[in-house]
């Protein structure tokens, strides 16, 4: 553990040093950073965040989803309203999934298991940014951006078949012990805007992260270097894999990439997250099989193609 923070303490006084030298590099590359997040996570998730936490103070999200209460248990041991987070988390994208499934936890609608259940297929991308930025505006092609989302949704869904049975301690005391203050406008404006903006700074961070990191990538063969970027920040990689790929090729690897998540989104997830006290290693290892399941399906949809 010490010699992990030393590390990280030598990698950060690394960044801050290239900061110094190269004010007008880091400064150009925190507006890009800046820029992704307005024009492409602020406009599709800040009104997911709000219009999602407005129905379930309302108490439409149990009703909605109690029509699913066998289905969702039989299949993945999990409470009826994750199917409407599932639903939520596909349509809208990161990190709306773990919003929900931490705003549920903490308000003691569903247990910590559950949540950690949920968190291994509540955790998805959406269709905005596949089949739009990814398929469209980067490989040229919808049907790419198809082939990867379905990828993408369908690994996720057997991604939640694999920790179905995991159990874990419940905090003390447990969140359905403590009293829940109805949340009114005013908390549900200024919540959603801390969560979005939570959101914006990671991105920033980790577009500074990768430009510090690129004597480092430059020392790997081309088309490998961008998948490593994607799983920092996946809107970089993407770009970059979209650049350095055939379009075949690049669909499998944009797959792995999205469904991985990057550490910049998992943050972004663990942030929304801290409140249940979600370990980062399981996270972290729910993303890694989601990517592998998926990354597989691409591979096979590609070749029937």
């Amino acid at each position: 553990m010490k010699k992990y923070k030393l590390l990280l303490s030598l990698f950060i006084l690394f960044i801050i040093l290239n900061m110094v030298l190269f004010p007008e590099i880091y400064i150009k590359e925190t507006l890009n950073g800046i820029s992704a997040w307005a024009f492409n996570v602020l406009p599709s998730v800040l009104p997911f965040i709000f219009f999602t936490k407005v129905l379930s103070s309302l108490g439409g999200v149990e009703k909605a989803s109690q029509v699913f209460s066998k289905p969702m248990y039989s299949l993945f041991k999990a409470p009826a309203v994750s199917s409407y987070v599932f639903l939520m988390s596909i349509i809208s994208g990161y990190p709306v999934g773990a919003k929900m499934t931490a705003d549920l936890c903490t308000s003691g609608k569903i247990s910590r298991s559950d949540a950690f259940k949920m968190t291994s297929f509540c955790s998805t991308s959406g269709p905005m940014f596949i089949i739009g930025a990814v398929g469209i505006g980067m490989l040229h092609g919808a049907v790419y951006g198809y082939i990867i989302f379905a990828a993408h949704v369908l690994g996720s869904f057997l991604n939640g078949l694999l920790y179905r049975n995991i159990k874990v301690k419940e905090l003390t005391p447990t969140f359905s012990d403590v009293k829940e203050r109805k949340p009114d406008l005013s908390s549900i404006v200024s919540d959603s805007a801390t969560s979005i903006i939570s959101v914006g700074v990671i991105i920033a961070i980790f577009f500074v992260v990768i430009r510090a990191m690129s004597p480092l990538f430059s020392l790997l063969p081309a088309p490998i270097a961008p998948i490593f970027e994607g799983m920092i920040e996946i809107t970089k990689g993407c770009i970059d894999i979209s650049k350095a790929l055939t379009p075949r090729l690049a669909v499998i690897a944009s797959t792995f990439v999205i469904s991985f998540g990057g550490i910049s989104t998992m943050l972004q997830s663990l942030t929304m997250l801290g409140h249940i006290k979600m370990p980062a290693p399981l996270f972290a290892l729910q993303k890694f099989t989601h990517a592998l399941l998926s990354t597989t399906l691409a591979a096979v949809f590609v070749l029937l193609i």
